[in-house]
């Protein structure tokens, strides 16, 4: 009989590509990784890897088999979301992810209305980069996460994981305004977004010549930025590299360079310092949680809190599964 532990580390060798990634992931040593697949594989009867260098890859015999461990991982999702309803109360910890401008914005009104509801339930934020969502939730780290794709970096598809659409929000090219030391602003309405720009590689190109705020590589953010102007016909110079919008605006408004910012970024008292040219590219928020685990009780009454906490002004654009 196959080991559905044993099947969980081929599956996440399937993903990660080495015993060291693996074994980090799940917190065991190499050597326990090893073993463990060695048992599987003489479970199985027939070799079920092969070592390429530091790396190792999978068998035929090996792929098909992980295939079926995604639909067994799922089947035993749906069996903890049946026993979960069956006992009824939701009680225990929620390990959640968010990225910040959602942990913000949306996240604590979700809390308070899931702690009027469900007391008994501990709900624990994460704040998590949506890139390192997936080997969170897939390791059991996460129980649900929120997830952003943007229109030049889609979300790729992740074996064993499910996402539900939840609102999508539009995207601004932040600059100084005119009169502000450093990078010359554009005409406009300081600190105001405008109306959506007819020509978004104009606007980018516009800057070409411009220090360039994006975030630290390796985020969905900076990759987003980099497309985005490269779609426009030029790579960006990037003199600052940060995370936070709210450092990234303050450092537009020095006169430090442009960025781009989704509308979340953006909240709170208008900058003059700031101008917001609104582009046509979007960003989508989508909840992410195992494979068979919508029914769960917890993952449905965090989504429904969730959607109850989305502002108005992010509800009529929802977000693509």
């Amino acid at each position: 009989m196959l080991d559905v532990r044993r099947l969980r580390l081929l599956r996440e060798l399937a993903r990660r590509g080495t015993i060291a990634a693996v074994a980090e992931a799940l917190s065991f040593s190499p050597s326990a990784v090893s073993q463990q697949l060695g048992v599987l594989e003489r479970e199985a009867g027939l070799p079920l890897l092969e070592r390429t260098g530091r790396r190792v890859r999978l068998t035929p015999a090996g792929q098909n088999l992980v295939r079926h461990a995604e639909a067994v991982l799922e089947r035993l999702e749906q069996a903890d979301a049946d026993l979960a309803e069956a006992r009824g109360g939701l009680a225990g910890a929620l390990r959640i992810g968010a990225f910040p401008t959602a942990s913000r914005a949306i996240v604590p009104a979700a809390l308070v209305a899931l702690a009027r509801r469900h007391p008994g339930l501990e709900p624990m934020v994460c704040e998590t980069d949506p890139a390192a969502v997936a080997h969170a939730l897939r390791a059991g780290d996460l129980d649900v996460a929120l997830v952003h794709a943007y229109d030049f970096v889609p979300a790729e598809h992740e074996p064993g994981l499910t996402t539900e659409p939840l609102y999508g929000e539009a995207m601004y090219l932040a600059e100084p305004a005119a009169g502000t030391p450093g990078t010359p602003g554009m005409p406009g309405t300081p600190g105001a977004p405008g109306a959506t720009a007819p020509d978004q590689d104009a606007v980018l190109r516009a800057h070409a010549g411009s220090p360039w705020i994006t975030a630290t590589p390796g985020t969905l953010c900076h990759a987003m930025t980099v497309r985005a102007c490269q779609a426009a016909g030029f790579t960006p110079r990037v003199r600052h590299q940060v995370d936070e919008f709210a450092t990234v605006l303050a450092l537009v408004a020095a006169g430090q360079g442009v960025a781009v910012v989704p509308q979340l970024g953006v909240t709170g008292p208008a900058d003059p310092s700031v101008h917001l040219t609104r582009l046509v590219m979007q960003r989508r928020t989508n909840l992410a949680f195992r494979s068979g685990a919508a029914a769960h009780p917890a993952v449905a009454a965090f989504g429904a809190a969730l959607r109850a906490a989305v502002p108005p002004d992010l509800a009529g654009s929802r977000a693509e599964a």
